[in-house]
């Protein structure tokens, strides 16, 4: 008899829930979205099917493989685990421990295995060298939510179920459905604010699709949204519209803030922004005089030179308007498993980098750094790797020195499926289960939900004896990599529990008093209510206060005022100025990883920069034909598509491409091979507070490819 399975989607934030249909032969039907599900209410985005083309990938691998002479060569699993400690324990002991390095790719917060065990097998390497996707994507308002509220998980969300104005910079919610914002089905959402009278308002550089459906769009250059914010609370402090309500019963700093943004007026940034004065004041006023507001921003505000302090004034607008903690606001989950807990803390970089010095934060380094770290020689020289469902290649600046990097390693571990731009250099591919195959609960992205649910999945198929699990190849190679100065220990429940008992503790000791039972019981999930008020009880600052004005983000607006005080200058070369560069995102793309799914590829190709036609006619480019675009780290040909979907100044090119280096085994993505965006984007440009990568406003060159 076919049998259905509840499940909740877990390739991106949004938590959608599905239904997966699965017939007498094992092989799935049909992925549709579950009407039942109390958060998602049956959206389902294209993404969703690629759950059944992932589990017949037959580009996937299923048994653990080692690189030889001769190609790839099939192990069993307690062989490749062992010749997987060997290798690394091999470097660690020439070397230092110091010399093996770990890559936590973005898929990991997305799977409970790697949520749950990930911190053994980092424990096991006693590495300095730790890198993450973070340092490419949110760290600023990791870095942000530590010295104002404390702790750098305490992610406040937009209420948008009750906002009356949603005000978005750099993020484009409606192909992403949320991100650092869980909200399956956004645009229902966004359409039911619009219901009841409110606005949605966006900024940013490109026409986006949600800046498309939006009631106001503001084109912004790339890299500027740092003086637009300043000038907004620059005109909230001067018009006397600042009101933080009860806020102000637990806030520090509110005065300085006020003097901070004294000289930073809309009239003194118009010209660099590209907005006329009276228009940021007219958004302000919007803002404030809105019954509720919030204001959010994501990659296009953390990924920049100044991400950490665009982050803050972000926060810092919605505290002085009362915003923060209040229905309509920025506010924050009472998750059922709760992983923001007092001992996972960030706190002042304890290390740095060993080239260049860039700071550690919460236990990693930023990824830009690892390229150098790699090739540099020296004492502490990177020569070993562990990557785990990452591709930094592709997903972090400087991809072609990181690939230079990677194949020069003595030693590198992959935890991945596929034999991808990254895991191609690898002596031992350890693919786990995945997907469709595994149980899931969302520890990280009910963090970040508009609402608070809970949800579990049971696997929709049995995996035989010759399969492991993300949990199985995390414990088996951290307990093989154990010392004396970190011992495995068979009494600990982390190392020998099943996750569903652990998720199931975690529920037990949660504030809703539920267990896995429950939510068994309930396979479409259950409804844990609205978003309500959390603090000062919330803050784990030691004072249980505000710190608004924390010294290490005041202390940075002398970077900022240096660079304005510099100005916008181009580069001395013959010819047009170079343009800004900027990613984009597609509805059917998922980072890097999905491009091998035959159905999500289809169509004309996506992977093409886009000009405005004004920069299209300076420099002789027409529409459609091959373009080469340089920048200080290299080039890439593709098509260019000359639109005003872009503002003049800048170039469009989208993440996750460039699959047609030697090696990869990809059929289908080698097939709709693009170009990389990061083979163009600089790992020198990273926000200096935190490290994190600067890629938006890249400077590049568009010429015509001959």
């Amino acid at each position: 008899m076919p049998r259905t399975h509840q499940r909740t989607c877990s390739l991106c934030e949004a938590m959608c829930g599905i239904v997966v249909t699965v017939d007498d032969d094992e092989q799935v039907t049909s992925i549709r979205g579950d009407e039942d599900d109390p958060f998602s209410r049956g959206h389902v985005c294209p993404k969703a099917v690629a759950l059944q083309d992932i589990h017949t990938d037959p580009d996937r691998l299923r048994h653990p493989v080692r690189r030889t002479p001769d190609g790839w060569e099939e192990l069993g699993w307690e062989e490749a685990l062992d010749l997987a400690a060997e290798r690394l324990q091999a470097v660690q002991a020439e070397h230092g421990t110091a010399s093996v390095g770990i890559y936590l790719g973005n898929p990991n917060a997305h799977n409970l295995g790697p949520q749950l065990f990930g911190s053994l097998l980092i424990r096991a390497l006693r590495t300095p060298n730790r890198f993450s996707a973070t340092s490419v994507d949110q760290l600023p308002h990791q870095f942000v939510q530590y010295h104002v509220l404390g702790h750098q998980l305490l992610f406040p969300v937009p209420d948008v179920e009750r906002t009356d104005h949603f005000l978005v910079l750099g993020a484009n919610p409606l192909q992403s459905n949320g991100s650092l914002m869980s909200a399956g089905g956004i645009k229902d959402r966004l359409r039911e604010l619009r219901a009841r009278g409110g606005r949605v308002v966006v900024v940013d550089p490109r026409r986006t699709a949600t800046a498309e459906w939006a009631d106001e769009h503001h084109p912004i250059r790339p890299g500027h949204d740092v003086l637009l914010l300043l000038a907004m609370v620059h005109v909230l402090v001067d018009e006397d519209l600042v009101a933080p309500g009860r806020l102000s019963a637990f806030t520090d700093g509110l005065d300085t803030i006020a003097d901070l943004v004294a000289d930073w007026s809309p009239e003194r940034v118009a010209d660099r922004i590209g907005w006329e004065a009276e228009e940021v004041r007219r958004v302000t006023r919007a803002f404030a005089a809105a019954d509720s507001a919030v204001a959010y921003g994501r990659i296009g505000t953390s990924t920049q030179a100044f991400g950490a302090v665009s982050t803050w004034l972000l926060l810092v607008l919605n505290v002085l308007t009362g915003n923060l903690d209040r229905a309509g606001g920025a506010m924050f989950t009472t998750p059922a498993v709760d992983a923001v807990l007092p001992w996972r803390t960030g706190g002042p970089a304890r290390w740095h980098s060993r080239v260049r010095s860039l700071p550690e934060f919460g236990g990693e380094l930023p990824v830009a750094v690892l390229g150098e770290e790699m090739l540099t020689s020296g004492e502490g020289q990177i020569r070993g790797m562990v990557t785990m469902a990452g591709n930094p290649v592709l997903s972090t600046p400087n991809g072609r020195q990181l690939d230079d990097g990677f194949a020069g390693l003595d030693a590198h571990v992959a935890i991945d499926i596929h034999i991808n731009e990254t895991t191609r250099h690898a002596d031992v591919i350890l693919p786990p289960t995945t997907g469709l195959e595994v149980e899931h609960y969302d520890l990280t992205f009910n963090l970040l939900a508009v609402r608070n649910v809970a949800d579990w999945s049971d696997p929709c198929f049995e995996v035989g004896d010759d399969r492991r699990t993300e949990s199985d190849i995390i414990r088996g190679l951290a307990r093989r990599l154990a010392s004396d100065e970190r011992p495995w220990d068979e009494s600990d429940p982390l190392h020998v529990a099943p996750p569903s008992a652990l998720v199931d503790a975690g529920l037990r000791d949660g504030p809703h008093d539920l267990t896995l039972d429950d939510l068994r019981a309930a396979p479409a999930g259950i409804d844990l209510g609205p978003l309500e008020p959390r603090l000062p009880d919330r803050l784990f600052t030691d004072d249980h206060r505000i710190h608004l004005a924390p010294d290490v983000l005041v202390d940075d607006l002398e970077r900022v005022a240096a660079w304005f005080a510099a100005g916008d200058g181009d580069d001395a070369s013959d010819g047009p100025g170079p343009l800004a560069l900027i990613g984009r995102r597609h509805l059917r793309d998922n980072n890097s990883w999905l491009h091998n799914a035959e159905r999500l590829v289809r169509g004309r190709p996506r992977c093409t920069v886009l000009v405005h036609p004004d920069d299209a006619a300076s420099r002789d480019l027409t529409d459609g034909e091959d373009v080469r675009v340089w920048s200080r780290v290299g080039e890439v040909v593709l098509p260019v598509e000359v639109s005003d979907e872009v503002m003049v100044g800048v170039a469009s090119i989208p993440h996750g491409y460039g699959h047609g280096r030697d090696g990869v085994e990809l059929a289908v993505a080698a097939r709709h091979a693009g170009v990389s965006i990061n083979d163009l984007t600089d790992d020198r440009l990273v926000d200096e507070l935190t490290g994190n990568a600067a890629f938006n406003g890249t400077p590049v060159h568009v010429e015509p490819a001959g």
